[in-house]
């Protein structure tokens, strides 16, 4: 696991090595152990290194035997072995034994296809020094992040936003980013809440030339094709793919440990792990009734790991959200990414290499809203014109009334009805709020628009695939692996997902939904794989995530300050605080559960007056008050 960075510039002078260097240095957190850097007229590669794999050789910028193909990765290959010895038959010469060098000689061979042949979790990029050309790709689900910028004279690019900061990139606010965030509470890929630097999208590559021209190509799509395949051999497929996963993903040359949260995801990870070998097992949680580490205690006692713990209290949550925002790049509304943070934090105390259980919920419906179409089956029959005026009667009807809501759910069309797992403001709740150009609510392209892209993809599927893909492209992006990512790193820690394997998926894709969905829960046909593997208590747990008291912790003093710091951010340009005001004051008062939205708001905050308060600047130090 490593950190890239770069810039190309269009008529070819020299890339200034203090400028590598600077973008370089402020990702040093995903790269403590190596730095490297290499210049050609026109091109600049820098690298920071996590030694993970051939720790001696695995030294970057690396190049072909000839260097006439350059290239900086980011991620890990599973199956570079198997390539290797392809490539070796097929006549190229090796010197180092990384996932690296494999990428290299795969692009000799295949050119931009050496994508395809790849499995595992990556973000690199090539310069073809014959061609005069940089080429760069990200994996197929997004596990490893990509940013770029092009002012038309030079492209930047890098693992983190800051990166390309260091570099001069514009730090400006994307209004309709932030129109976005605050519904989504992430920005959906292909924005960023910089205006002017973009995500490289999962699946897609990009090409650019010396003479700024800018291709993207999406290389890969996960698109659900259910197939009527026995039950119990399906059954039995899973147990042998997960396990192949897993295989795949434990190896390195450093120590590899587990999150382990009271859920069947993580838990599965975990014991396949454990068959292995002996391993350390890791999991956070707060202070009542839900409290994690109590089952994640008794779960690593049944699985015969070596486990550790931590309680975080109100205190350490809060003082470690300004670290974990100047990490974030961007604000992720997700409270528990700084349950992540902390347990990174205590994971890196003990391993270099965690295993966790993203992706789970996306790929095998685990989610409890996916359920929705079942509940709603009894009125899906209704011819559209009887949908339609039974939702305006609904809507008639006096609120809090029994039945109101699932009237109009059930005659609501699944595309005006889903945007995925998190649904913060809506877009009557953002006129209230933004200070933006007036006429950009009215004129941007609405989450609703956003959604429809892939809702138009999907038409030919069941509405639980539907939702499944839609997550599958903006919540697991955006959120989920966004804050992945950038909380193990924060603490120099590799974080793999074995979940999200391409070869896994392959067989996740053909899952009919009443296997996903059957017998009353969620993740069915994945619950009876694990059966015999995984802790009988844990089988049928309900979903936690990691259950933040936000709620009462803002009905009390962190409210007030809270507001304090919202007020003192200088963003009362941005957005109305008088509404945020009003807000907190109703959740204080019991009127309504505010906390979502408050946090929302408090985390865009802190991001303006970490990013672009005063244009100050990056240097962690002052962004975390160290």
């Amino acid at each position: 696991m490593c950190g890239i960075t770069g810039m190309m510039y269009f008529d070819n002078r020299d890339v200034p090595e203090a400028s590598l260097y600077a973008m370089m240095d402020v990702i040093r957190h995903r790269g403590p152990d190596d730095a490297g850097v290499w210049t050609d007229p026109g091109i600049g590669l820098g690298f920071r290194r996590l030694s993970i794999i051939d720790l001696k050789e695995g030294h970057q910028p690396l190049s072909n035997e000839d260097d006439t193909v350059w290239i900086v990765f980011n991620g890990e290959i599973y199956n570079y072995q198997s390539l290797r010895e392809q490539l070796l038959a097929k006549g190229h010469t090796f010197r180092t034994q990384t996932d690296t060098e494999v990428i290299v000689h795969l692009y000799e061979e295949y050119g931009e296809d050496c994508v395809r042949h790849l499995r595992g979790m990556f973000g690199f990029v090539i310069f073809d020094r014959g061609r005069r050309k940089l080429f760069g790709a990200r994996d197929h689900f997004g596990i490893k992040p990509f940013y770029y910028a092009c002012d038309g004279k030079r492209f930047l690019f890098g693992s983190e936003i800051k990166s390309l900061l260091e570099a001069g990139a514009d730090r400006r606010l994307a209004e309709e980013s932030l129109l976005q965030y605050l519904t989504f509470q992430y920005v959906p890929e292909p924005n960023t809440m910089f205006e002017g630097i973009s995500k490289l999208p999962p699946a897609h590559t990009i090409t650019v030339t010396m003479d700024g021209k800018i291709k993207i190509s999406r290389y890969w799509d996960p698109m659900f094709a259910p197939v009527q395949r026995p039950f119990g051999d399906m059954v039995e497929e899973l147990r042998e793919r997960l396990k192949d996963s897993v295989i795949h993903h434990m190896h390195s040359d450093v120590e590899r440990g587990c999150f382990l949260s009271s859920g069947i995801d993580s838990t599965a990870i975990a014991a396949h792990m454990r068959a292995i070998e002996p391993i350390r097992t890791f999991s956070v949680g707060f202070e009542g009734a839900n409290n994690e580490t109590i089952i994640a205690k008794e779960t690593a006692a049944a699985l015969g790991t070596s486990h550790h713990a931590k309680v975080i209290g109100e205190r350490d949550y809060f003082d470690s959200v300004p670290k974990a925002v100047w990490h974030q790049d961007e604000p992720v509304a997700d409270p528990s990414a700084i349950a992540l943070y902390h347990v990174a934090q205590l994971a890196r105390e003990h391993v270099t290499v965690v295993l966790s259980g993203e992706g789970a919920d996306e790929l095998f419906g685990g989610y409890r809203i996916y359920r929705e179409p079942l509940a709603l089956k009894p009125l899906a029959w209704l011819p559209l014109p009887l949908k339609r005026l039974l939702h305006q009667v609904a809507r008639l009807l006096p609120g809090g009334m029994t039945g109101r809501g699932y009237l109009l759910r059930a005659t609501t069309p699944l595309e005006e009805r889903f945007l995925g797992n998190a649904k913060l403001f809506d877009e009557a709740a953002k006129k209230a709020l933004v200070r933006c150009d007036p006429g950009l609510l009215g004129a941007y392209p609405n989450p609703w628009k956003v959604a429809g892209q892939y809702y138009d993809k999907t038409k030919h599927l069941d509405p639980v695939s539907r939702m499944q893909y839609i997550d599958m492209n903006l919540w697991m992006p955006g959120d989920i692996l966004m804050k992945a990512d950038k909380m193990t790193m924060a603490h120099s820690l590799e974080l793999r997902v074995p979940f999200l394997d391409k070869e896994l998926f392959e067989f996740a894709r053909t899952v009919p939904m009443e296997y996903r969905l059957g017998g009353g829960t969620t993740k069915y046909i994945f619950r009876k794989a694990m059966e015999g593997i995984i802790p009988d208590f844990i089988l049928n747990r309900p979903k936690l995530g990691f259950p933040v008291p936000l709620r009462d912790w803002l009905k009390g003093a962190r409210g007030a300050e809270l507001l304090e710091q919202i007020r003192g951010s200088g963003i009362d340009h941005v957005l109305q605080i008088s509404e945020v005001e009003r807000m907190l004051k109703l959740h204080r008062s019991g009127q309504g559960d505010y906390s979502r939205l408050l946090w929302a708001v408090y985390i865009f905050a802190l991001w303006h007056d970490t990013y672009l308060r005063e244009q100050k600047g990056l240097s962690h130090s002052r962004a975390v008050g160290g």
